[in-house]
C-alpha cells in the first residue's frame, strides 16, 4: 500500500509540474502589450472610487474629485441621490464614500453593522441652511421659526396657501413652496429644526433632491418660498433673495460670519463624508483621494459657498482617518444648534 501511494503521489506531482510548466509556457507566449492591457484594466476596476449621497455636499466633493482626477487619472464617480439614499448604498457596501448633510442615524448604523461596514466619519464644512424667495418679493425680509413651522407643518397642507395667512402684513398672494424631498438630509434637518420632528412636513410642495431644480423654480416664481444649502444660494445670488431667520433672538441672515459666530441657529449644521474603512484598506487610490480631499477641503469649501472648518479640524480629520477611527460621535441622531466649536470638541474626545 505504501509503495502504491508513493507511486500515485509521484504521478500527481509530475502531472502538477507538467500543468504548471504548460501554464507558464502559455503565459510567456502572451505579448507584453496584452499583459499590460489586462493589468491596466484590472487596476482600473479595482481602483474606481464610488461616491453618492447628499446634494448639499455634492458641489464640494465634485470639485475636489475633478481636481484629483486631473492629477491622478483615477476614475472617481460622484453622484447625488440624497443623504438617506446615499447611506442605504453605503451601508450595503455599494459605494466607498457617502456624502451627508446630517449625521448617520440609528437605523442606518444597524444596517452598516449587520453588513460589517465600518466607517470613519469626517466633518468637512458647515452650512447655513437658507430660506429663499424671489427678488421681486418686497414684503418679506425676515421670517420667524414659528412662521416657518406654520407654513411647513403637516396641518398646513391645503390650508396655509397664501402669504397673508403667514403674517397679516403680507399680501394676499399665493404661497408656492419648494423644498427637499424625503430622501434628503436637508429635509430631515429642516423638518426637525422648524417643525420639531424629523420627517414631519406637508406634502403639497415642489420637492426635489436636485437643488438646482429648487433654485430654478424659485427664481421664476415671485410668490415662491423654499429652502436649500447655502452654497446654492451663494451661486445664485443674482436670482434669489435670502430671508433672515428669527429664532427669538432677532433676525439673523445666513452668512459665513453668522455661522462662525454661532448666531445662525437652528439652521446652521455640519456637513460630512463617511468613508468605508475596508475599502480604504484595499484601495490605495481611495486612501490617496481622502488625503487629497482633506488637504483641499478648506479652499474648496469656501470656493463653493460653504463655511470651512478651522485648520486644526482638518488636521484632526487626517489623523483620525489615518488611524482608521471607526464610528460616529453623534449617537445616531440629528443634533440641532451645533456650533463649529462643539463639533470640534466632540471630534477631539472621540
Amino acid at each position: 500500500m505504501k509503495a502504491t501511494a508513493k507511486k500515485i503521489a509521484l504521478g500527481l506531482g509530475i502531472l502538477i509540474l507538467t500543468v504548471g510548466c504548460n501554464n507558464a509556457s502559455d503565459t510567456s507566449s502572451k505579448t507584453e502589450s496584452e499583459k499590460n492591457v489586462t493589468e491596466a484594466a484590472n487596476s482600473q476596476v479595482v481602483q474606481t472610487i464610488k461616491i453618492d449621497g447628499s446634494s448639499t455636499v455634492y458641489p464640494i466633493t465634485e470639485a475636489i474629485a475633478k481636481n484629483y482626477k486631473a492629477e491622478n487619472k483615477v476614475p472617481v464617480e460622484v453622484s447625488f441621490s440624497g443623504t438617506t439614499s446615499g447611506f442605504e448604498k453605503f451601508c450595503k457596501g455599494e459605494i466607498d464614500i457617502a456624502n451627508a448633510s446630517r449625521p448617520i442615524l440609528k437605523e442606518e448604523l444597524k444596517t452598516c453593522t449587520s453588513n460589517s461596514v465600518l466607517f470613519t466619519e469626517l466633518p468637512i464644512a458647515f452650512d447655513a441652511l437658507t430660506v429663499a424667495v424671489h427678488p421681486q418679493n418686497t414684503w418679506a425680509k425676515e421670517i420667524a421659526i414659528a412662521e416657518l413651522k406654520k407654513i411647513w407643518e403637516p396641518a398646513a397642507q391645503g390650508k396655509i396657501t397664501n402669504w397673508n395667512q403667514v403674517r397679516a402684513s403680507f399680501p394676499d398672494r399665493s404661497l408656492n413652496l419648494y423644498g427637499a424631498d424625503k430622501k434628503s438630509g436637508t429635509f430631515d434637518y429642516f423638518t426637525k429644526a422648524v417643525v420639531g420632528k424629523s420627517g414631519e412636513s406637508r406634502d403639497d410642495y415642489t420637492a426635489s433632491e436636485d437643488d438646482e431644480v429648487l433654485v430654478s423654480g424659485i427664481a421664476k416664481d415671485p410668490n415662491a418660498l423654499g429652502y436649500f444649502g447655502y452654497g446654492y444660494y451663494e451661486e445664485n445670488k443674482d436670482k434669489l433673495k435670502s430671508l433672515a431667520i428669527n429664532s427669538g433672538k432677532g433676525a439673523i441672515p445666513p452668512s459665513r460670519e453668522t455661522v462662525e459666530k454661532a448666531q445662525y441657529q437652528p439652521l446652521s449644521r455640519p456637513l460630512f463624508i463617511y468613508i468605508n474603512i475596508k475599502s480604504a484598506q484595499k484601495k490605495e487610490a481611495l486612501r490617496n483621494f481622502v488625503n487629497f480631499y482633506i488637504k483641499q477641503a478648506p479652499t474648496t469649501v469656501a470656493s463653493v459657498g460653504y463655511v470651512p472648518l478651522p485648520k486644526d479640524a482638518y488636521q484632526l480629520a487626517n489623523l483620525q482617518f489615518y488611524k482608521g477611527k471607526a464610528g460616529t460621535v453623534f449617537g445616531g441622531e440629528t443634533s440641532l444648534d451645533l456650533t463649529i466649536g462643539e463639533v470640534l470638541r466632540k471630534r477631539a474626545e472621540f
